[in-house]
């Protein structure tokens, strides 16, 4: 891998596991503002790029959330659950299709018409990963089944709705400590969709 910037240069990378994603370590050259070259060694998680939704209806004021269990968070100390807004990676789909089918096997709504609001890298100083942010109306015609995820990738998954009044204070709370769905939530705050 080359990079196409003048001021980085890789020297090496390494595999250090392959088993769900790929952690690498990487040797680079980059050179600093003052002109010296600076050798610097880095992990990076490559897990592929991801999408995320936020589900709301504007005549109920509610979202769609979910809740389930999360082993990464839950050995960094957080006890319950994790409350999020439906989410995946791309696995080989555009973002606009991957995350209309994110969300009807996670929510159980089937959502037609999305809407992009932006993209953000997550963890930027070890994790790959590009996450595509949507928002989209439901209305409760749009339930075609009970969401829950996929048994065979692991997935439990409870569908939760609620205002987005109660959403906003489970943010306070610490109720609501995901930062995709923090993200989501305070955008239609922000933006006055709800």
């Amino acid at each position: 891998m080359q990079s196409k910037r003048a001021d980085v240069r890789i020297i090496d990378s390494e595999t250090l596991s392959d088993n769900w994603y790929v952690l690498k370590k990487y040797i680079f050259d980059l050179q600093r503002r003052d002109g010296e070259w600076q050798r610097q060694h880095r992990e990076v998680y490559d897990r592929g790029n991801g999408a995320t939704i936020l589900l709301y209806n504007q005549d109920k004021k509610t979202v769609i959330l979910t809740r389930q269990f999360r082993f990464p968070v839950f050995i960094n100390g957080h006890e319950g659950d994790l409350i999020e807004a439906a989410a995946g990676l791309l696995d080989n789909m555009d973002p606009e299709s991957r995350i209309k089918a994110e969300a009807e096997e996670e929510t159980g709504f089937h959502v037609s018409r999305v809407q992009k609001i932006f993209e953000a890298y997550m963890s930027p100083g070890s994790v790959t990963e590009k996450l595509y942010f949507y928002i989209a109306e439901y209305q409760p015609k749009d339930r075609t089944g009970a969401g829950g995820g996929i048994k065979a990738e692991g997935e439990d998954i409870d569908v939760l709705e609620m205002t987005l009044e109660e959403a906003l204070r489970g943010i306070e709370t610490g109720k609501i400590v995901d930062g995709k769905t923090i993200m989501l939530l305070y955008h239609v705050a922000l933006k006055g969709i709800l």
